[in-house]
């Protein structure tokens, strides 16, 4: 199984940056969604008192905002350092990845949908379309392949076949 980290480096100060790092943060769309809920908050406790309405709107759309930030950088990062891989929470040694291929549009549906494996290791968010997939050659795991969403399918894969 993949093991979790730390979200903060343990790489020394002045070390080069990773060949490559992406955090999955959300789409634009999903910030208005945030503030119309907000905005849902307000029309509920507004017959209470405009300022109650206010201060619940701006409640439900703090608390949101929080929990959709804290998800993204808690669990919503995809890494390739000259040692480790890591997706989310789980990481393993670039030792034991293995065939890495990316999707986009149907193939990528295909990949999460129906050509899902489920005992897969998956990191999805559903505002990011391409996905890839990442072999797990490790005999102690029995993950067959890591799959992510990413914003930059292509760079992903050439970063993971870098080091093979």
């Amino acid at each position: 199984m993949p093991e979790s980290i730390d979200a903060h480096s343990t790489e020394p100060a002045g070390a080069p940056g990773p060949p490559y790092s992406e955090y999955l943060w959300p789409a634009w769309w999903i910030w208005v969604v945030i503030l119309g809920t907000g905005g849902a908050g307000y029309v509920m406790f507004a017959p209470i008192s405009v300022g109650t309405g206010v201060i619940a709107g701006a409640i439900v759309a703090a608390v949101l905002a929080v929990i959709t930030v804290n998800h993204t950088l808690t669990g919503g990062k995809v890494e390739v350092t000259d040692e480790w891989v890591r997706v989310g929470r789980a990481r393993i040694e670039r030792r034991f990845v293995g065939e890495v291929a990316a999707f986009r549009g149907e193939e990528a549906h295909a990949a999460r949908g129906p050509n899902l494996n489920g005992t897969a290791f998956m990191c999805f968010r559903g505002w990011i379309d391409p996905v890839v997939t990442i072999e797990i050659t490790d005999p102690a795991d029995s993950t067959p392949y890591w799959i992510t969403s990413t914003r930059r399918p292509e760079e992903l894969v050439a970063a993971l076949e870098a080091a093979r």
